[in-house]
């Protein structure tokens, strides 16, 4: 087939360096970003480690202290045991309360550190494959779902609060139907990437489905998640010169994974309802905007 008209030599050659520099460019700028990611999960990698080593060192701690209890009980029968007082076998008995209230303790401390570690090592399963989506190198749905599973088995038994943010990409389709999915994708991996590096070592960023984002924040009230989920939106806003909408949740009494992502999604689609770019919270009862001074603390 003979092409109508014919690029002269040089500016081929141009073309081809041009395309070179920016494939070379794009793949230093992943090279980058994948390395970053990789020192973001080696150092949530130690915080895990360092938890579970202090969870051990409790337990060990417990049970040292839970056989020199029972050494102690032992040795008080044995001293009863050449007596023959009624007294002194009722003293062994508001004695051993005593004695053994720490041993009964144990139990539920071993119970607690159970649930702890297997917390901890959901946290470190949320690395493999299974759990990371192939796209944003975040975690995917099943990595969220078997974390909210472990954060509500928490709070169920000991009360630890936690709380979550969804968020949004605001006018997604027009990105792909403007520019193309390609171009859609990249923003996808650039607002994970912002969500990834603005949050601690024990969150956890999972991708939900589509252009949404949710934030699993544990032992975090509703007021601090609220100045979170508004920075990361200002931190979007600014630095990608797109928007996003969010909704913010605390797990309440009665609330299971389903209940909890529906109040957050309410709350984020209040805050599109309102104009998008904004980020609305979930109280329990009420729907609401983020205080004013919430936004001014974040400023600040």
């Amino acid at each position: 087939m003979d092409f109508p008209y014919e690029i002269p030599l040089p500016v081929a050659l141009s073309i081809i360096a041009v395309l070179g520099y920016l494939a070379g460019r794009g793949s230093r700028a992943r090279a980058v970003y994948e390395a970053d990611k990789a020192r973001r999960e080696l150092r949530r990698a130690k915080v895990i480690a360092k938890e579970l080593e202090q969870i051990a060192e409790n337990v060990r701690k417990n049970l040292a202290a839970h056989h020199s209890n029972v050494a102690r009980f032992k040795d008080r029968v044995s001293e009863l045991g050449t007596q023959d007082k009624e007294a002194a076998w009722q003293e062994l008995c508001g004695e051993a309360e005593q004695i053994l209230k720490p041993t009964l303790r144990l139990a539920e401390q071993i119970a607690q550190s159970y649930d702890e570690i297997r917390q901890q090592t959901n946290q470190l399963m949320t690395f493999s494959e299974i759990r990371t989506d192939p796209l944003t190198r975040v975690s995917n749905r099943r990595g969220l779902d078997e974390t909210l599973d472990s954060m509500f088995a928490l709070m169920e038994r000991y009360e630890e609060p936690f709380s979550l943010a969804i968020f949004d990409i605001d006018h997604f389709k027009q990105v792909n139907d403007k520019k193309g999915h390609l171009h859609g994708d990249r923003t996808l991996q650039a607002v994970a990437r912002i969500l990834d590096e603005s949050v601690r070592d024990t969150d956890i960023v999972a991708r939900y489905g589509g252009e949404e984002f949710v934030v699993v924040l544990p032992k975090t009230t509703l007021q601090s998640a609220c100045l979170f989920a508004e920075r990361v939106r200002s931190l979007v806003e600014t630095g990608l010169g797109l928007t996003i909408s969010g909704g913010v949740a605390t797990a309440l009494d009665g609330d299971n994974v389903q209940s909890l992502l529906s109040r957050a999604d309410s709350a984020l689609y209040s805050g599109k309802a309102a104009g998008r770019n904004r980020v609305y919270r979930h109280t329990g009862t009420d729907i609401e905007p983020i205080e004013t001074r919430v936004a001014d603390e974040v400023a600040v």
